[in-house]
């Protein structure tokens, strides 16, 4: 059945807005999985902030012509469906590269991630890069270690002078005769 060009305007502006607010789009091929499984895919997106639509391959190719992004005739072939990421890429990026794993049906055809076109290989290397939470302790720990460090030095003289002053303490205490 046919859609309505005022429709066919409306995917394009649902499409234009998803892809402007997220932070890379993943497109797949999904030919082959049934609605339980997409379901399925559709949940695990959410949960790290993304969305995951099927959107008509025309469509799509024109609202991101529209926004300026460069269109490439081999993301656009087959069915696609599109995983926009609305928080954090890598994290989305591991759910679509785990789920085609599990699941054979699903495709990775590439990507677009800040605007800049990625392939497969990328979205993938993407998916292999550690949490956003883990990514922030690490440089936490970087940026605070060179601190650390210089107080641990600064600190050190007053505890050698402490240990000494214990020691000579310890020495006069045992000097004492007991039972005197």
């Amino acid at each position: 059945m046919a859609i309505s060009k005022s429709r066919k305007n409306e995917v394009i502006e649902l499409v234009k807005g998803w892809a402007n607010q997220s932070k890379a789009m993943y497109l797949t091929e999904y030919t082959g999985l049934n609605m339980k499984q997409i379901d399925e895919l559709r949940s695990k997106v959410r949960q790290t902030g993304g969305e995951f639509h099927i959107v008509k391959n025309t469509l799509a190719k024109l609202a991101f012509q529209q926004i300026g992004l460069a269109v490439t005739e081999d993301l656009f072939s087959a069915s696609t469906a599109i995983a926009f990421a609305f928080e954090d890429a890598p994290s989305l990026a591991k759910v679509i590269n785990d789920f085609s794993r599990t699941n054979e049906a699903l495709k990775v055809k590439g990507g677009y991630l800040d605007g800049v076109e990625i392939s497969a290989v990328d979205v993938q290397a993407l998916a292999e890069l550690p949490p956003l939470p883990i990514i922030r302790a690490q440089l936490l720990g970087t940026i605070l270690a060179p601190a650390s460090q210089l107080a641990r030095t600064l600190a050190e003289p007053a505890r050698q002078i402490a240990a000494v002053l214990r020691a000579y303490s310890e020495k006069d205490n045992s000097a004492v005769p007991s039972g005197a």
